[in-house]
């Protein structure tokens, strides 16, 4: 199937590891959901989800064996989802998790998002991979130094043996918060009033507001976890209309997915 997925070209040198995020283009959903929607919880038929997922996962590649995609149960916290063949099974639920890893070939760690940022992870042997849907409350919380634990337990890969992509999200002009989330950062809003990630811009009306910067934060995290190869793919999901779904442009709209998998 020829979708016109995003690669990443951070895992291009790890051998049997491949990646790919989906856009919104390619699928069979109408509007609001137009057009490869791969989310079941957001209104659009469930039976066009499916052939939609279908499509997702036949563009994934076979070789040397077919990817299978488990995807999450999503609650912005932080647990993470070690997947192994049983989660391939026809019956197997939707696990309730924010992220996953695995060490087997052939099963894609796949994340949703429409504006929260999709993290990619791959040790540089090859030996184990893993995605976190990383809004700003799973952010705060610890996904990432969640997500990085389990690929230690599963494989012994150090966070310094790590290489992570960030994927599209909603971009700092876009992303207006207020102190809550700023504060959930350990930043004091007072002492964030000019530079990344959190920059104030009050509201006409004097409302206090900040624009945060998604990435910077998981990058900030990560490095200070011990990832020293973060590349981020600088796009923003709210700004690119034709090419993204976005839930604070368009409320009702759909999912796109990101995955990592083994090839064997």
């Amino acid at each position: 199937m020829n979708l016109p997925l995003l690669r990443p070209a951070a895992f291009e040198g790890i051998p049997g590891v491949g990646a790919a995020m989906s856009t919104r283009a390619g699928g069979v959903s109408p509007a609001p959901w137009a057009e490869l929607n791969l989310g079941r919880a957001v209104g659009d038929d469930a039976a066009r989800v499916q052939a939609n997922r279908d499509r997702f996962e036949a563009a994934l590649g076979g070789e040397p064996i077919a990817v299978r995609a488990v995807w999450l149960r999503q609650v912005h916290g932080t647990t993470v989802r070690r997947l192994t063949a049983a989660d391939l099974a026809d019956d197997a639920a939707d696990p309730p998790a924010d992220a996953a890893v695995t060490t087997e070939p052939g099963i894609a760690c796949t994340v949703m998002v429409a504006d929260c940022l999709p993290v990619l992870l791959g040790s540089r042997d090859g030996r184990v991979v893993g995605a976190a849907h990383a809004g700003w409350r799973g952010l705060a919380s610890g996904v990432l130094e969640a997500t990085l634990a389990a690929m230690q337990d599963a494989a012994g890969s150090r966070p310094e043996d790590i290489v992570a992509w960030l994927g599209p999200c909603i971009g700092p002009p876009a992303f207006e918060v207020g102190a809550d989330v700023v504060q959930a950062f350990g930043v004091e809003p007072s002492q964030s009033l000019c530079k990344s990630p959190f920059v104030y811009r009050p509201r006409p009306d004097g409302s206090p507001r900040w624009r945060a910067d998604l990435p910077s934060l998981a990058a900030a995290r990560l490095r200070a976890a011990g990832v020293d190869d973060v590349q981020a793919e600088g796009r923003c999901t709210v700004a690119e209309g034709s090419a993204f779904f976005s839930y604070r442009r368009d409320g009702i709209t759909g999912r796109m997915a990101a995955a990592i998998w083994r090839r064997g």
